[in-house]
């Protein structure tokens, strides 16, 4: 009486071992196609050629005096004056506290020997966020504290209104895409300062982002340079116009003579 359902039973284990065996199977397959979709794809910069690409930073400009909460611009102008496109034009910008250098020199578009790589090791940035500096206070999740907030939808190209300089993988650096021969593009960063103190925003252009394709200068040396800027913890003195527009107020105006002491001396240098 029994022979029958234990016949069944068999019957019903077997196919149930087959079908696991199906499932693991099924599996396995899948995880085979995606490691080869994963393993197999090109290098991203397998197209990017390798060579030197002579540039020219043609301007570079951001005050070396700000105040907190003083909107203002950060202005790279870089013209590609080889023969050949530059593949993609990137931007390193990094922040430095405590500068060594002086504060009478506002920018440097003075490059250094360029090597096998455009920087050293010591040079790179270490903070996350361009504008941002390391910080030693514990517990923190994020080990930096920014001193400049980068506003929304910049960096910009000079006349456009869309945002522009794709954040590339590469820390700090935005990609602004393929440059003609003789042509000059403008970038426009827009920034707040949030932390007073002396600080020293590092910029270096690149010619793609894979490190084959090189910028230089005319001496062939890295195309890199310095804003060394002092921000004061004095609020900028502003006055609202009739439109409802706040704007800052010129310390040599009479409106700006009646300000404070302290702040004719933090926001006008004086």
């Amino acid at each position: 009486m029994l022979a029958a359902p234990l016949e069944g039973s068999d019957a019903i284990g077997r196919a149930l071992k087959a079908r696991k065996g199906l499932a693991v199977g099924f599996v396995v397959a899948l995880l085979g196609v995606g490691i080869a979709s994963c393993g197999g794809g090109e290098r991203q910069d397998a197209d990017e050629p390798s060579g030197n690409f002579p540039v020219q930073v043609v301007s570079a400009d951001f005050p070396s005096k700000q105040s907190l909460a003083q909107n203002t611009n950060l202005t790279l102008g870089v013209k590609n004056t080889g023969q050949d496109a530059i593949p993609d034009l990137a931007i390193t910008i990094f922040t430095t506290s405590n500068a060594s250098t002086t504060e009478s020199s506002s920018t440097s578009t003075e490059g250094t020997t360029s090597g096998e790589t455009t920087t050293g090791s010591s040079d790179l940035p270490s903070a996350e966020g361009a504008f941002s500096v390391p910080s030693t206070q514990p517990g923190l999740a994020i080990p930096s504290r920014p001193v400049w907030i980068l506003e929304q939808g910049y960096p910009k190209l000079q006349g456009q209104t869309q945002p522009a300089g794709a954040e590339a993988a590469q820390t700090d650096t935005y990609s602004f895409g393929s440059l003609a021969p003789g042509e000059t593009r403008t970038m426009i960063w827009n920034v707040t300062p949030i932390q007073a103190g002396t600080f020293t925003v590092h910029y270096r252009v690149a010619a793609g982002l894979g490190g084959k394709a090189k910028a230089v200068t005319a001496d062939g040396s890295v195309p890199e340079g310095e804003f060394v800027v002092r921000i004061s913890s004095a609020p900028p003195q502003t006055q609202v116009t009739d439109s409802g527009k706040v704007i800052p107020i010129n310390p040599n105006s009479t409106l700006g003579q009646a300000g404070s002491k302290e702040q004719k001396s933090e926001v006008g240098g004086q």
